[in-house]
């Protein structure tokens, strides 16, 4: 039977070339993509996923968040982070949250194919250099930040730190080469988590605990 596999990922082309790889394999069946997961559940419950390929920055809930409505909707689909990022605030995240195994999109095409055969069996598919920074986090025991204590990501913490020095939401895009919309999303996910209802709450409560460097 094919491996059943749905692809999250907001680049369109990025994400037609990975469904166009991944279906020349015969033993895969590429049943959709969607550019955002805000439905991944909605998403996963209708098409049954054995594999899930998961970008992390995306409009709206981010990869992370992704990852934790797929595994409590349904635990049997195996997720691989497939991202640019390699920082160890959104490793600690994705794996916290139950994803299964996470490759750079630097790596070579062919070890995404490798990675969705390596899962199904049971694996954790990881990039050299991720494997060896998970090494490093079980290594540290796993030390949290004041950031782990709301779920913020790495890019929600960046524009916090921006709202905290008084930038706009205009300033923020500019700086973090994003747009405006995506900024309106990434508030609206950090008010959530931080339980305020604006931006100047969320700059009080990040002063008050310490929340940003």
């Amino acid at each position: 039977m094919a491996i059943r596999i749905l692809i999250f990922e907001d680049n369109e082309r990025l994400r037609k070339l990975i469904s166009d790889l991944l279906s020349l394999h015969d033993g895969f069946d590429v049943c959709a993509g969607f550019g955002d997961c805000n439905d991944a559940a909605g998403q996963v419950a209708t098409w049954l996923p054995d594999v899930v390929i998961m970008d992390i920055d995306m409009p709206g809930s981010s990869g992370v968040d992704g990852v934790r409505m797929i595994k409590d909707c349904r635990p049997s689909t195996q997720i691989i982070m497939h991202t640019v990022f390699e920082d160890d605030d959104k490793l600690f995240h994705c794996i916290c949250n139950g994803a299964n195994g996470y490759i750079l999109k630097k790596s070579d095409p062919e070890k995404l194919i490798d990675a969705v055969e390596e899962v199904v069996q049971g694996g954790s598919p990881m990039s050299p250099t991720i494997a060896r920074k998970m090494l490093q986090l079980f290594k540290n025991g796993f030390r949290k930040t004041a950031p782990l204590t709301y779920a913020l990501s790495a890019r929600e913490v960046e524009l916090l730190q921006l709202l905290v020095k008084g930038y706009s939401n205009k300033m923020i895009a500019a700086e973090c080469f994003i747009s405006l919309d995506t900024v309106k999303s990434h508030l609206k996910n950090i008010y959530a988590k931080l339980h305020v209802n604006c931006g100047k709450e969320a700059v009080a409560k990040a002063l008050r605990e310490k929340i940003t460097d």
